[in-house]
Order: structure tokens, then sequence, then C-alpha cells
């Protein structure tokens, strides 16, 4: 997606100037060598350039912009994990040879923009949300993303924890939830398994533990799995007992921070700083290849878009531990979700 971006930014570069201050340059970073790329706009051409610099190559932006819409029909002729060898070449006579970021970074492209207000040059990083495929993950389930419960008001013989845990229909994590609450279980939030992943989220807000297990628990009653619809339900029920005489949205507030912490910087299983790594915001490539910025300079309309697209994803049952009845060492029964965040 990383070089996807570089390809469309050419295409899209009037659309976006609108939301972004004027670019100066957008930095690439290789194994070996570290590179700007500048776009001439009085020429309509772009330059490779080494920092110092030194230009390695120019090309008129017309050439990016047909290899942009070639690869465009590619990625939506193609299915699965394909190849196109006339834009492999085309990367390395470039010299463009990494295709995406670091999982472990959420800035794919950084860019030198002109801050009109300051009148200073700022190297901002965004991450890149795709449309194309199939939707973006903002927050992937591992075990650091385990939330635990525990059962009370049932004891589970071993037959019976076996059963549960065995049931393979299509709605199964559904049906299990309602097999324990059938035989007079209720789940009750324990607690977030990770300790690092545990403090991020109290650093942000220190009811957010407890929110996101509420929130976990109502994609069941519900059938909703957006987060807009599960956090207006848990704002009518008040489950933390707010004082909402004022109409304070408490709920909203402290999900679209998660949400933004999440998207710009926050990893679970990594210790936060509360520094954004991502400190410019969010690009988004359309499915007509179009390319939508959400800056954070405008937070309120940033923030609106990831809770407007944001929903909750249930992982797989076959990995960490999820969904699953365990006994533990002092004879409690423990019942764990995970926490998967995906964007429309």
């Amino acid at each position: 997606m990383h070089q996807d971006f570089h390809d469309l930014l050419i295409r899209n570069f009037d659309k976006i100037q609108g939301f972004l201050d004027p670019i100066i340059f957008t930095l690439q970073q290789e194994k070996e060598e570290s590179l700007n790329n500048a776009f001439h706009e009085q020429e309509r051409e772009v330059s490779i350039q080494t920092p110092d610099g030194e230009e390695l190559l120019r090309l008129p932006a017309s050439v990016f912009l047909t290899e942009a819409e070639y690869l465009l029909q590619a990625i939506r002729d193609g299915k699965g994990a394909f190849s196109v060898p006339r834009i492999e070449d085309f990367m390395k006579r470039i010299r463009c040879h990494a295709l995406k970021a670091k999982s472990s970074d959420k800035t794919d492209i950084r860019i030198i923009l002109h801050d009109r207000r300051t009148k200073l040059n700022a190297e901002m990083g965004f991450s890149i949300k795709s449309q194309l495929g199939n939707n973006s993950t903002l927050l992937n389930a591992n075990k650091s993303t385990n939330w635990n419960f525990k059962i009370e008001g049932v004891n589970l013989s071993d037959g019976e924890i076996r059963e549960i845990n065995s049931n393979q229909q299509r709605d199964k994590i559904i049906e299990r939830v309602n097999a324990i609450r059938r035989k007079g279980g209720r789940l009750v939030f324990d607690r977030v398994l990770s300790p690092t992943f545990r403090n991020n989220l109290i650093m942000l807000d220190g009811d957010l533990p407890a929110i996101i297990a509420h929130l976990l628990l109502k994609q069941f009653e519900t059938g909703s799995s957006t987060l807009k619809a599960l956090t207006e339900e848990l704002t009518k029920e008040n489950p933390m007992h707010y004082d909402t005489e004022q109409g304070s949205p408490f709920y909203e507030y402290k999900i679209k921070h998660l949400l933004t912490s999440t998207a710009l910087g926050m990893m679970p299983a990594t210790p936060w700083n509360g520094q954004f790594d991502a400190n410019g915001g969010y690009l988004v490539v359309k499915k007509d290849g179009d390319i939508l910025c959400y800056h954070f300079y405008d937070r309120n309309r940033f923030e609106d878009y990831l809770f407007s697209n944001a929903y909750l994803e249930r992982a797989s049952t076959t990995r960490h531990e999820y969904a699953s009845i365990l006994k533990e060492e002092d004879g409690s029964l423990s019942f764990r979700l995970n926490l998967q965040i995906r964007l429309k």
C-alpha cells in the first residue's frame, strides 16, 4: 500500500491539496538509502533526490499518472496475492524497493509540508488506509487484546464446559455466550490480560478497560458491531453511572479518544509514551482511486471519521484462547473475549 500511495499521490495532487498545506517532499526510506520525492508543480514533474539535494531521476508527472492508472486497474482485476511485472519494473526505475512500512510503525508515509500558518516546513507522518481491498484494520487481535470475564452464578461441570466450547455453529460465539446465560451464569469483567495494554488504556482513561468490556458484551445483546451504535447503547444504559444530567457525552468522548490514539500511535503489545507517530492523520484511498485526507489539524473531523466507520470484528475462535471457557487453578471459570477493530 505504501508504494500505491506514492503513485496515486501524483494522480490526486490537485484533489488533496485543498486539505493539506503545500507538499514539499514525500520521504522514501529504503533499506540502503533515504530518498526525497519532490513534485515540481510548475513543470509538472517529479524528481527523486538524495537528502543532500542531489537529483537522481526526474520524470514527467504524467508518467506516474499512467502507471498509477495501470496499477489501480490491476488491483481491481486481481484476486488474492498477485504480481504486476510492469509496476515492479517501474518501481525499480524510481528506486523504490520497500513495499510497505514496518508493522510496528503507525506511519506509512512521511511528508514534508509547508505550514501556511508558521511559514515553516514540517515533517508529518500519515497512516494510509485503503478501500481497494478488504476493510482496513485499526486494531489487530492478538493475545494482548484479550479481555477476561469471570463466569459467576453457576457451576459448570467439565462435560458442560466441553459441550459449550465445542459449539461450532455459524454464530458459535453468540451461542456460547447464550449457553452460559441459559445455565444461569453471567459474565463479569475481570481484567485486561495484557499488563502492557491495560496500562496503555489506563493512561488514556482509567475507565476504558471496563467500558470496552461493556462494548464487547453489548455486541452480543444487540447484534450490532459498529462502535457508534454500541456507544449509543452504553450512553442510554450508563453502566459506569456517570452524572449525565448535563448531557456530557462521556462514552462517545472516551471511545473517540481510544480510536484516535490507536490510529496514530498506541499499540497493544508496546508500552506507549502518549506520543503520536502518525501525527499528520489518515490518507484514505477510495475504491475509485481518489484520496481523502483526514488531517489531525482538524481533530473533530478526524475523530468523527473514525467513530462513524469503526466496528468490532470477532476474532477466530481457534486463536488467542478466544470465546472459550477456561478453568483457572483456583477452580473459577473464565471466558475470554478479544478486541479487534476494523474500519469500513
